[in-house]
């Protein structure tokens, strides 16, 4: 009975079938939205053409992974409070490699870079798959685990940068920058810092933030994500956050790799 309730919920959203305990089922790629193609056809034929063959497409392009494209676009949906599509893609991320502590790690950490209320949004959404799929407590992360070692100068670094910024002028939020979110919530261990770095950009992309961009993208760069790997991103976001924060992304983008390329 478990079993076929998750199937019908599934079906319902139009979202793949979820994987029941060991078993794990695949997420075919042309399904791009918890809508199915028909749904989107009844609107807009046009747009019905667009997802089968565009954004099915994109999905197909080697510079990301599937792993890394489905938890970009989680971060999108959580950073622009984009809940429709959220239980697809969210089923699309776990059945793609992206594990419950990594996603559980993603919601937290754009709770910062975010807000609180998209976060809390994303929770909503989740626990309701979290249940659908018994994944409880122990695939978790803890509240409080041992953390990662600080960069002792790397974190000199982004305070005197933090100090050149604000200055006197708001000392809870260079408190609360550097406790908890660099002393505490880059340094957990669940989601590694290549994948912290992936959804930080992703989140500032996404909402046309890019004023922080260029620093993020150097530490993500220095994480291990790779430049074509930081170009894709830029895409991916074209299609689910619209074309003009992805041209507001990608000089930033451009002129990050032309600096580390010299």
């Amino acid at each position: 009975m478990k079993l076929l309730a998750a199937t019908l919920v599934s079906l319902a959203l139009g979202a793949p079938a979820l994987a029941q305990g060991n078993t794990r089922m695949s997420t075919p790629l042309e399904n791009t939205s918890a809508l199915s193609i028909s749904d989107i056809q009844s609107v807009s034929q046009a747009l019905g053409r667009y997802a089968k063959e565009d954004v099915a497409g994109l999905w197909q392009r080697p510079q990301l992974s599937r792993r890394d494209r489905s938890l970009v676009t989680v971060a999108i949906l959580i950073a622009r409070n984009q809940t429709l599509d959220l239980p697809h893609y969210i089923n699309l991320a776990l059945d793609s490699g992206v594990t419950p502590r990594e996603l559980s790690e993603t919601i937290t950490h754009l709770a910062f870079y975010s807000g609180w209320s998209n976060a809390m949004a994303a929770v909503a959404v989740t626990k309701d798959i979290f249940a659908q799929r018994e994944i409880g407590p122990d695939q978790l992360p803890a509240a409080s685990p041992q953390l990662l070692p600080l960069n002792e100068q790397a974190e000199a670094n982004r305070v005197a940068a933090v100090q050149r910024l604000i200055g006197a002028a708001a000392p809870g939020l260079d408190q609360y920058t550097t406790d908890p979110l660099f002393r505490d919530v880059w340094l957990r261990p669940d989601l590694s810092p290549r994948d912290r770095s992936l959804v930080t950009i992703t989140s500032l992309m996404a909402n046309g933030q890019v004023a922080q961009l260029a620093g993020h993208l150097n530490r993500a760069l220095d994480n291990g994500l790779t430049q074509e790997q930081a170009g894709e991103v830029v895409t991916q976001i074209a299609f689910y956050a619209g074309w003009p924060n992805a041209f507001s992304a990608g000089p930033v983008v451009a002129e990050v790799l032309k600096a580390r390329s010299n």
